[in-house]
Formats: structure tokens, C-alpha cells, sequence
């Protein structure tokens, strides 16, 4: 008789690796509501991985990138190589960072995570470390034309559950400010009827709307409107406010220290995020803690942010800043200097990245809050999040990788259609402008 002998070890690791190879990349592109970038992965053994790698307004751009550049050099790449393949692909392309390149690591990053929690058969946070806490807190976006407005806005928003709200306004003597779900350029939808801004606050155009911008209106207003709305809802709801890259140094040290008395959780975004050493002079002038990132790509945009611990918020999305791989890098090195996450989450943001970003955000040890708009039913209908809300927290869920699948029939039904976002000038003298 023959003695048989078990497979050799280094055989059987070969064959578990020839199961899990990358057998196509798909790029997906529909619009139901908005317009979104998808990658899907798909194993020799069927398993599913999404990624979202979409760049507001830019998106066929990072399509292009992933169908043209990217995918053909993942076919056949081991899918459980996550980390290789994240250096693969940022280290071997000779330009590096910036969104689309860092979108599109992103997706595939991202995708590769979902299919190797889907192969362990547990929800992806599991693989990061397992839960650090029973939700991710989140926090809705407020806002109305005028203080009643806004003040009904608020009360909607604790209606649904929230714990946390963005505080948003229009400014005396403008028509239209960004970020005002009822601005008269915030409704436009795809064929020129009304939408709600926060499923779409872009417009299907040839060309951007142009809004006009008063810094000094701003300024004067905003206290008056955070007055307001503590003497409506008192002292413990925690309040935050984006200003959109739209001012100085000196205005954002202004504004700062003006919102103090209103105990902000955060002022978002005061000046334009190219030059980060600004935010020196708003840190000499004002205690109000300050969050910045969501236009930022890699590590080395906040090295020097952290570590002359210039901020206490990183708003990076998966999205944007290279996957999971890379964010978590990002946070775990904020960290060190007690920053915690404050993750960008708007609904351009497809519901993949929000789901990455709360599995994230369940696990790590300094996490500070989730932004969370609400995707339209039509978005909902496509990716089929299986990720919760309840009493202002959110929850990844207990499925496999992400949680989320995405329906083919549904999203045909949803054509890609351009659209922008704003653009800002100066009312005094047409000027463009930040926002």
C-alpha cells in the first residue's frame, strides 16, 4: 500500500491564493440623486468587494483613472494583499497624491477590506480591532434663510434623533449661500425641477451657479445667529459650524473668538487648506476647537497640524484620503497629540464611504464624531446599506465587509448627468473667491 501524504504547506497556501485573485474590476457610475463613482471587485471565487471613489464634480475623472490605469493591474493581483497593493499602486505611479489619485487608491482599498472581512465572515470593524463603542455619534446639517428657519431646522433635526447639528445660515443682503438648504440656487435637480439640497446641492448645468460672498456681513451675523439658537436650545447641545474656506487668518481668529461664548464642538474649514501654517495665528486668538481636512489627500498633509497641534479634528473621508489603509494611519498618528476623527460625510460621499468610515470609526480609540446627510431614497435603493441610526448614533451593522450591495438594474435607471457644485465672488467687485 501506498502512504499518501497531506498537500505541502507552501502547495495548499498556493491554491488558497490562486482562489482569491482578482478576477475583474468594474468601474460603476450612476446617479440616482447624485452623481457616484463605484469599484467593484469580484474574486475567482465570486466574493464582492466595493469601493467609492467619488470626486464631487470631477467624477469621470477618477472613472477614467480606475478603468483605464488601474484596473487592468488588478486582475489576478491576490485580493488579501491589501497593503501591498495600497504601496502598489502609491508608490509605483510616479504622480502621486492629489483627489483623483488618492480616490481611486481609495476605492480599491476599500474594496479589497470589504472582500476580506466578507472571506472571514465578519463585519469589517471586527478585522480593525472589533468595537470601541456602541455607535459612531453623528451629527445633521441645520439651516435655514432666516433664524426661524434655521430654528425649525434645528428642531427637525432633534425630531430625527440627532445629538449633534451643523449650524448654517444665509447672511443678510445675500440671495444665496452655500450650505442653505433653502438658497435659491440649493433646489435645482436634474432636469430643473426641486430636489432637496441635501441630496444634491449641484446643479445639472453646463456651468457652475455663481454666488456672491460678503465676508464682513458674515462676520457681524454669525454670533447673533449662534445666540439665537443657545437661547432656543441651551447649553449642552453640541453645536458646529463650517465656514468653507472663506476667510483670512485674521477673520477666522476673529470669528473664533467671537463664538466662544457659544461653546462650539467645532468651527470647520476657516481658511483655504493650502497653506496650513495659517492656522497658527487663528490658534494664538481663539479657544474654539478647530476641524480641517476634508479637501485634504495623505498623511503629509497634517504633519505639521499635528504636531504643532494646530488642530483637534480630522475631517478626511476614506474617500479622499487613499481608503482605509490610509486613514487609519492618519488617525492613529493624530492620536498621538490627542486629535480625534471628525470624518467628512456628505451625502457625495456614496453610502460605500460612509460605511467604510463608520467601521472605522466603531474601532479606533479617538474617534470624535461622523457627519451624517441622510442619502435619498433613490441612493438607498441602489447600495442598500444595511448600516443604521438610532438615538443620534450610528452603527456599521453585522454583516460581512461593509455591508452594502449594490443593484445593477436600479442604478441603469439612474444615468450619469454633469453637474457643479458653486462657485463664489466678492459682491463688492465680482472677484472670484474662496468657499
Amino acid at each position: 500500500m501506498t502512504a499518501t501524504h497531506p498537500p505541502k504547506r507552501a502547495e495548499t497556501e498556493q491554491s488558497d491564493i490562486a482562489s482569491t485573485r482578482i478576477d475583474s474590476a468594474e468601474v460603476l457610475v450612476t446617479s440616482p440623486g447624485r452623481n457616484f463613482v463605484t469599484l467593484r471587485l469580484r474574486t475567482r471565487d465570486g466574493v464582492i468587494g466595493l469601493g467609492d471613489a467619488t470626486v464631487n464634480g470631477r467624477e469621470l475623472a477618477v472613472a477614467s483613472y480606475l478603468r483605464d490605469y488601474v484596473a487592468p493591474l488588478l486582475v489576478g493581483r491576490d485580493a488579501h494583499a491589501v497593503e501591498d497593493t495600497w504601496q502598489y499602486l502609491y508608490r509605483g505611479a510616479y504622480w502621486r497624491r492629489g483627489p483623483i489619485t488618492m480616490a481611486a487608491i481609495a476605492a480599491v482599498d476599500t474594496a479589497l477590506w470589504d472582500i476580506k472581512a466578507k472571506m472571514a465572515g465578519m463585519p469589517l470593524y471586527q478585522l480593525l480591532g472589533g468595537r470601541s463603542r456602541r455607535g459612531c455619534l453623528a451629527y445633521g446639517h441645520a439651516s435655514g434663510n432666516d433664524l426661524d428657519e434655521l430654528l425649525d431646522s434645528v428642531r427637525a433635526h432633534l425630531d430625527e434623533g440627532y445629538r449633534a447639528i451643523r449650524i448654517q445660515t444665509g447672511v443678510p443682503g445675500l440671495e444665496s449661500v452655500y450650505g442653505v438648504a433653502s438658497s435659491s440656487n440649493a433646489h435645482v435637480g436634474r432636469h430643473g425641477t426641486t430636489s432637496r439640497y441635501d441630496h444634491e446641492p449641484a446643479r445639472r448645468s453646463s456651468a457652475p451657479v455663481e454666488e456672491s460672498w460678503d465676508t464682513r456681513a458674515y462676520l457681524r451675523h454669525a454670533p447673533k445667529v449662534f445666540d439665537a439658537v443657545r437661547a432656543e436650545f441651551g447649553p449642552e447641545l453640541p453645536l458646529l459650524h463650517d465656514a468653507h474656506h472663506r476667510l483670512t487668518p485674521i477673520q477666522a481668529a476673529r470669528l473664533g473668538k467671537e463664538l466662544e461664548p457659544y461653546d462650539l464642538f467645532w468651527l470647520e474649514d476657516v481658511t483655504p487648506a493650502e497653506n496650513t501654517s495659517v492656522l497658527r495665528r487663528v490658534r494664538e486668538h481663539t479657544t474654539t476647537p478647530l476641524a480641517i481636512g476634508e479637501v485634504f489627500n495623505t498623511i503629509w498633509d497634517y504633519r505639521e497640524l499635528f504636531e504643532e497641534q494646530l488642530i483637534d479634528y480630522v475631517r478626511s473621508p476614506v474617500t479622499h484620503a487613499g481608503g482605509i489603509t490610509a486613514l487609519r494611519r492618519i488617525l492613529d498618528y493624530a492620536a498621538i497629540y490627542q486629535i480625534k476623527s471628525g470624518v467628512h460625510g456628505p451625502t457625495d460621499v456614496s453610502p460605500v464611504g460612509l460605511a467604510a468610515a463608520l467601521h472605522l470609526g466603531i474601532a479606533i480609540p479617538n474617534f470624535g464624531i461622523q457627519e451624517y446627510m441622510k442619502h435619498s431614497t433613490e441612493t438607498v435603493e441602489v447600495f442598500q446599506p444595511t448600516y443604521s441610526f438610532v438615538d443620534g448614533l450610528l452603527d456599521p451593522g453585522a454583516e460581512p465587509g461593509l455591508g452594502i450591495s449594490y443593484d445593477d438594474d436600479v442604478a441603469a435607471a439612474h444615468p450619469y448627468s454633469r453637474a457643479y457644485l458653486p462657485v463664489n465672488r466678492l459682491q463688492l467687485d465680482g472677484s472670484m473667491h474662496d468657499w
